[in-house]
């Protein structure tokens, strides 16, 4: 009998910008190709009610129950667990991902319906597991963290796959890749794995492994022609480091070329690691934009995070963006080791600076991940941790602080920023009525609406809690009509937006093909959202 897994994505904010989870993804390819079936539950962009679980279970009857969670969503994830415990208490349920897998202990003393965590990378995990389903037998499987006698045992360390292309692709067809197109939300591909840098404040170089594993560049470039044939417009390349080998970097770049892909990417990038001739390649090949990690502006502070830049490097880099026609963004974390306020002013006027010459940039709040070096020994750098309550850990409050520094003082400053960013916003439609907003100005604000508007309607199910019509609201091939009148009952249920607003968000997505009316057996008309497109 085939075996049968169901893999869950827990909800987060769209604020805190999703993509379609990757890492499920690949847990997919993997499994299907060892010729289990899989499903994939993704709570971020459908709806859970009352029901969801309970459907999920009883519709697909897995054998196997994987949640993946960042720290931020551990305890939604957690939640979930004891759900689905609670339903079916002989499904095999398991954890992954970089939180549970430095805070095995924790988390198994927090859900004591978890069976198993797996730790590092899933896949080959994975598969042993299902292959054994013996608890007794687990030891022998590397990778895994587990009750035995009441203690919890960790067996060894799998080494991660070192040649990626013995991996299979991860596969989508079971994500709703519809309605993140129709959100206008980037799709995440990885050319690689592996970091071989030491930052303080990360946890990629203990999940992943420091060498630098790349995955083959035709399979790579095929996975983005593919997210290009299904209409996404925009691809983050999701390496820790895009640019660490310039020649796989070149090597996907020319193959973009070679096939005249024209699709939108984004990357991330060390200071150190690129060059004019790197950079202007990947903006022909259709990079916009490159992510680096300066983290402070204070050289000192920049050595005790084991960062290993300079501030030359970084003023170089972003005149190199500019120089070969790329935009440049920058993120910085407030409250690092050696943090003081005469340090804050020094980042802050350093990222002012650099804004004047063409950088975009953001400030974050350091929080103290499980995993990282300043989360398993914060003293050993001077911090004191605020809070250990995962759902704090947004990186937009003061949970972590170094000796002698207030946390109001930071969560000012995240808060100044915000409110900045809001301002900033609110000026520009002040100015759209007048016409004194640029194009690119009233387009942002026109995307951020027609998002939010038709994100709140798929969570809140507006579609599917409107009444089947009669007349199909508008006859077959006329389109606007329809859509006014879908507009003005969904109008009904959403309050807080202008119809005119709503109808500018459906006809977008409709313009998108994430949208559809069809026909009830009774010879009704009803509309639903696309959520399933053909593989990719």
């Amino acid at each position: 009998m085939t075996k049968r897994v169901l893999l869950i994505n827990p909800y987060y904010p769209i604020t805190e910008t999703p993509s379609p989870p990757l890492g499920l993804a690949y847990l997919a390819g993997a499994l299907e190709a060892a010729g289990i079936a899989v499903k994939i539950l993704d709570l971020v962009v459908t709806p859970q009610n009352a029901t969801t679980i309970a459907a999920a279970l009883n519709g697909f009857q897995p054998d196997m129950v994987g949640v993946t969670a960042v720290t931020m969503t551990a305890e939604t994830a957690f939640t979930l667990i004891r759900e689905v415990k609670t339903i079916a208490p002989e499904v095999l349920t398991v954890m992954g991902g970089p939180h549970v897998t430095f805070s095995t202990a924790a988390t198994l003393a927090a859900v004591p319906g978890l069976d198993v965590i797996v730790r590092g990378e899933g896949e080959n995990t994975i598969l042993d597991l299902l292959a054994e389903p013996d608890p007794t037998r687990w030891e022998k499987i590397p990778g895994l963290a587990f009750r035995e006698n009441g203690a919890v045992r960790h067996t060894p360390w799998r080494e991660p796959e070192a040649d990626l292309s013995r991996l299979p692709d991860p596969v989508r067809h079971g994500l709703p890749l519809g309605r993140y197109r129709t959100l206008g939300i980037p799709v995440s591909v990885t050319t690689s794995r592996g970091c071989p840098f030491q930052c303080a404040f990360c946890v990629g170089r203990r999940m992943v492994g420091a060498r630098v594993r790349y995955r083959p560049p035709l399979r790579v470039v095929d996975e983005i022609a593919g997210l290009a044939a299904l209409g996404f417009r925009q691809a983050n390349l999701a390496d820790d480091l895009f640019t660490a080998s310039p020649r796989h970097c070149l090597a996907i770049c020319d193959e973009i070329l070679r096939r005249n892909l024209i699709i939108r990417w984004s990357s991330f990038a060390r200071v150190d690691t690129v060059s004019v001739p790197l950079l202007t390649r990947m903006r022909e090949a259709g990079c916009h934009a490159v992510s680096f990690g300066v983290e402070s502006g204070c050289p000192d502070i920049l050595k005790r995070v084991r960062k290993k830049i300079t501030l030359t490097q970084v003023e170089d880099a972003v005149a190199m963006c500019r120089q070969a026609g790329l935009e440049a963004t920058a993120s910085f974390i407030l409250g690092l080791p050696g943090e003081t306020p005469d340090t804050l002013e020094q980042t802050m006027a350093f990222a002012r600076r650099l804004g004047e010459q063409g950088l975009s940039y953001g400030f974050h709040l350091l929080a103290p991940f499980p995993g990282t070096a300043i989360g398993d020994d914060p003293e050993a750098f001077g911090l004191q941790v605020l809070s250990r309550h995962w759902p704090d850990y947004h990186a937009n409050r003061a949970i972590c602080l170094p000796h002698g520094m207030d946390p109001a003082g930071l969560d000012a400053i995240a808060e100044e920023w915000q409110t900045r960013f809001l301002d900033y916003l609110a000026d520009i439609q002040k100015r759209m009525p007048t016409g004194n907003a640029s194009e690119e100005e009233a387009a942002l604000i026109h995307n951020m609406n027609r998002t939010a508007i038709l994100y709140d309607m798929m969570m809140a199910e507006v579609l599917e809690k409107l009444a089947p019509t009669a007349d199909g609201e508008g006859a077959v091939g006329d389109d606007g009509k329809a859509l006014d009148a879908l507009s003005q009952r969904a109008a009904r249920r959403m309050p807080n937006w202008s119809r005119e607003a709503i109808r500018d968000a459906l006809g977008h997505a409709w313009q998108r093909d994430g949208l559809r009316r069809e026909p009830t057996r009774e010879g009704q008309t009803m509309w639903r959202w696309v959520d399933y497109l053909p593989e990719a």
